[in-house]
């Protein structure tokens, strides 16, 4: 008589039988408190908002990654090598911080508003 042939040994096989043996042996029971410490997934929450009214325009900079926006459009802000900050309405000074450009650029605005969209070359 011939054996019948086995089964073919798949990832899916190979990982049911170490998990079984592992549990098996009670690493299941030692990593039970790690697992329960772990808890549920956490959600990401939202980078803090520095935000303010300035001479009349509402200014809001994401601190995490310095995005600017007066009035809510975008002002393009590029970061020096230095740490400073300089953008598109003025690209000849540098600030300390996006909010220190926020409102220099809300000075050299005046009334007029900031582009929905930057220009490109052509």
């Amino acid at each position: 008589m011939h054996a019948a042939p086995a089964a073919p040994l798949t990832r899916r096989a190979v990982l049911r039988t170490a998990f079984s043996a592992a549990v098996a042996g009670g690493v299941a029971a030692a990593l039970a408190p790690v697992l329960r410490a772990r808890g549920p997934r956490q959600t990401l929450t939202p980078a803090p908002l520095a935000e303010e009214t300035y001479r009349g325009r509402h200014i809001s900079v994401d601190l995490a990654s310095a995005q600017v926006r007066i009035d809510g459009r975008p002002l393009h802000v590029m970061r020096r090598a230095d740490g400073t900050y300089l953008s598109g309405v003025n690209h000849f000074q540098s600030y300390g911080t996006p909010l220190e450009l926020a409102r220099a650029a809300v000075d050299e605005l005046g009334t007029s508003r900031l582009a929905l969209a930057a220009p490109h070359h052509g």
